[in-house]
């Protein structure tokens, strides 16, 4: 009997679970999101209701929370996309490095608009 040597990063199934665990919680965000501003119609076009509830220190939470959502599912997939269609291990370097630099100037980003309101 010949025992099969696993190899490989040992990850997948980890990572899989966050990646629902985030799209669950993006999901669910969205639409609470989306049911407040269709039963609140002063969020239409009024920028001092929509400034006040973002200065809510829950709400900036739960938004941080989205990003942060956001940012690591995105990273799952375009890790996995470039670690699976990619074969040349510069390239595949060079746009791991791409895509983690613009992730991070995202959330930056979205997080120094988010304290701005």
């Amino acid at each position: 009997m010949v025992k099969r040597t696993v190899v490989g990063a040992h990850y997948g199934i980890k990572d899989w679970l966050v990646q629902r665990a985030t799209a669950i919680y993006m999901a669910l965000f969205t639409l609470v999101f989306a049911a407040y501003a269709l039963f609140c119609p002063e969020f239409a076009f009024n920028y001092e209701a929509w400034s006040g509830l973002f200065s809510s220190a829950c709400v900036k939470f739960f938004v941080f929370l989205f990003i942060v959502s956001l940012i690591y599912h995105v990273w799952i997939g375009m890790r996995d996309i470039w670690m699976d269609y990619v074969k040349h291990a510069g390239v595949r370097l060079a746009l791991h490095l791409v895509v983690l630099f613009l992730l991070v100037g995202y959330a930056g980003w979205a997080v120094r608009i988010l304290w701005r309101l």
